[in-house]
């Protein structure tokens, strides 16, 4: 079957050889003239249909974003990664969106500078060939100007950034690119490298590439449209600019195949070092000599050092021969996330960011409260976290209901798992929000109001032992008949990781329920297990190869998986697999499942609403403290 479009991109052959064009510079003495020559924007349609199924956002007044509510899902951690940058980023003097707008502003000159550093970069990266007339059969891909201030842990302006993006959102598979996966470091293997660090009483330093995504080698044939200062050659000034287009060499911000092509670049020349590298961890590359070893942690351009000094001095300076690095010496502030060293061990948490979203939702004078949610009522009809009713009013689009949501997951999953749980509970209800949850919503805001310097304590010379808890909130959900897994795992007495989700199967007995979640906690123990004898060992860490512990309150799921499957009455219907998986695992002697009473067991706290007393117990138990206290 043909193409829909009409004037399909002209694509590479496999078997062509492609020769180095001589780039094409932008000057950026023409500066003034660029200021003025402008990309349409791009008009967005009203949309007519029934509000209450969408929601401004935060920053609906500078972006014009809506959302479709009951589209939006976060499994893959993008919405709330997105709302975190909105909310860090909001503040009553926006960062511009056009040349025009840098011209109007005070700070024009640094913007300036920013601009001419950024086509300084263009030029010294040969990403731009010559210009030529478009090929027929071919429509180069549009570009724009974005604008940035870098800002510190404190929210204070280090940099004015700015960007040529290519509008990737027109590249097509098959024909512009070919693959576009780029793995970047998830926030569990770096909670653990953090936990390695403070226990072996390593160093940790930060470094950030210079224009990283300028480094990487295209492997499809791409054509752009003529960026603004570009001169036009001439030959071909008598022709319309419209009708001309520019190949690029390089990759360039905003292609849909650039991550991959750095990370490739990045990937190829650590590995020529000697790095060793595993899919188990693809972004965490590791070296080790006779007196040490480096961990290199990547997420996109940050690299994070983590090992002996002498080798990450040394990793530092090949990485200053092969790419323009800036140097950030100790790691104290990365993916938004605020890091303290002390002398007896890592403080990680997320003070100032907390600050922004209180001050965001108007609730930074909120009276505080001891919980992050209100204990449930037995009774079904009285549970406050019920769905939306047939007599209920629905949120208006104007309250932001998702971008609260949002916000508060980012926190959940990078450093406040105290306020998973009923984070999850009220994200169920993002499709169709009421008043009622909307006050959750503030409970949660009024629990953070005093609690803003909680965070994740890795203490020094501690041992560094994986230990698990997991738990089942029956009937958690008692309007569909769904159950609540919850899980953390610890090292050296500190969560790395943790989850609170709802069951999908209708489980029949709590001990149905247990069992889910205690196959779910194994899984996810299988995958720790992995990354982090992967990284030990390569580092040439002494670990003793034990089977990690799993804690489970549930004496009769204990029994069961400790001595095999029973079959009765009322286990005659729980599908094997969820016996046979776990019982696999202890057979082979990676966990070890024991019983531990309720009040002790630290996956409480993902399941069910505590009371004042025993949730702090639980908060504690996991390595969570005050910045205050320490």
């Amino acid at each position: 079957m043909g193409s829909k479009d009409k004037n399909p991109r002209k694509k590479k052959n496999l078997g062509e050889k492609v020769q180095e064009e001589p780039s094409k510079e932008i000057c950026p003495e023409d500066i003034n003239k660029l200021v003025f020559e402008e990309p349409e924007k791009e008009i967005r349609p009203e949309d007519e249909h029934d509000t209450e199924k969408f929601e401004i956002s935060i920053n609906f007044a500078q972006n014009g974003k809506v959302w479709t509510r009951n589209e939006i899902e976060d499994d893959d951690g993008i919405f709330s990664f997105s709302v975190y940058k909105e909310i860090d980023h909001e503040s009553d003097d926006p960062d511009p969106e056009t040349i025009s707008e840098c011209l109007k502003r005070p700070d024009w000159e640094k913007w300036k500078m920013a601009i001419q550093a950024e086509l300084l970069s263009l030029n010294k990266r040969s990403v731009f060939g010559p210009i030529v007339t478009t090929p027929e059969n071919t429509k180069p891909v549009g570009h724009k100007w974005v604008f940035v201030r870098k800002r510190n842990e404190k929210n204070e302006v280090t940099r004015y950034k700015a960007r040529l993006v290519a509008q990737g959102f027109s590249q097509r598979p098959g024909i512009d690119y070919e693959e576009t996966y780029s793995p970047v470091m998830d926030a569990i293997t770096f909670r653990f490298l953090m936990s390695l660090a403070a226990s072996q009483n390593l160093e940790m330093y930060l470094m950030d590439v210079v224009t990283a995504y300028l480094y990487g080698s295209l492997e499809n044939e791409i054509y752009m449209k003529i960026p603004e200062g570009l001169k036009m050659p001439e030959d071909l000034k008598s022709k319309a600019k419209e009708i001309c287009s520019v190949r690029l060499q390089r990759s360039l911000y905003g292609l849909k195949q650039s991550g991959r092509m750095w990370y490739n670049r990045l990937s190829e020349y650590l590995l020529s070092k000697d790095y060793v590298n595993n899919a188990i961890c693809p972004c965490v590359f590791i070296k080790k000599s006779s007196s040490g070893f480096v961990i290199i942690a990547v997420y996109v351009d940050d690299l994070n050092m983590i090992g002996t000094q002498k080798e990450i001095d040394d990793a530092r300076t090949h990485m200053k021969e092969e790419f323009e690095m800036k140097d950030l010496g100790k790691t104290k502030f990365c993916l938004g996330l605020q890091i303290e060293h002390f002398q007896d061990g890592i403080f990680v948490h997320q003070s100032n960011y907390t600050k922004r979203v209180l001050k965001r939702f108007y609730m930074d004078k909120a009276t505080p409260l001891s919980t992050p949610m209100v204990n449930r009522s037995l009774d079904v009809e009285k549970d406050p976290f019920r769905p939306c009713e047939d007599n209920e009013e629905v949120l208006g689009p104007e309250v932001p209901y998702m971008s609260a949501i949002g916000g508060l997951m980012y926190l959940a999953n990078c450093t406040r798992p105290d306020i998973a749980f009923a984070t999850n509970l009220l994200a169920r209800y993002s499709s169709s929000p009421t008043r009622r949850h909307w006050n959750g919503i503030k409970h949660i805001f009024r629990y953070l109001q005093g609690s803003i310097d909680l965070g994740l304590f890795y203490p020094k010379n501690s041992k560094c032992v994986l230990v698990g808890f997991a738990d089942a909130g029956y009937l958690s959900d008692p309007h569909k008949a769904r159950s609540q897994t919850g899980y953390v795992f610890t090292i050296g007495g500190t969560a790395v990781s943790w989850r609170s989700q709802k069951q999908t199967l209708v489980a029949t007995s709590s001990n149905y329920a247990e069992t889910i979640a205690l196959h779910e906690a194994c899984r996810e123990c299988v995958w720790l297990r992995s990354m982090t004898h992967h990284i030990q060992e390569s580092s040439g860490i002494v670990t003793e190869k034990e089977p990690t512990k799993i804690f489970e309150d549930n004496s009769a799921c204990v029994t069961q998986l400790k001595e095999g499957y029973i079959k009765s009455d009322r286990t005659k219907h729980i599908p094997p697999r969820f016996f046979s998986y776990t019982q696999e695992l202890q057979k082979n002697q990676e966990v070890d499942i024991e019983y531990i009473r309720s009040s002790d067991n630290a996956a409480d706290l993902f399941t069910k609403a505590l009371p004042t007393t025993v949730f702090k117990k639980h908060v504690h138990s996991i390595g969570m403290r005050r910045l205050q206290n320490l």
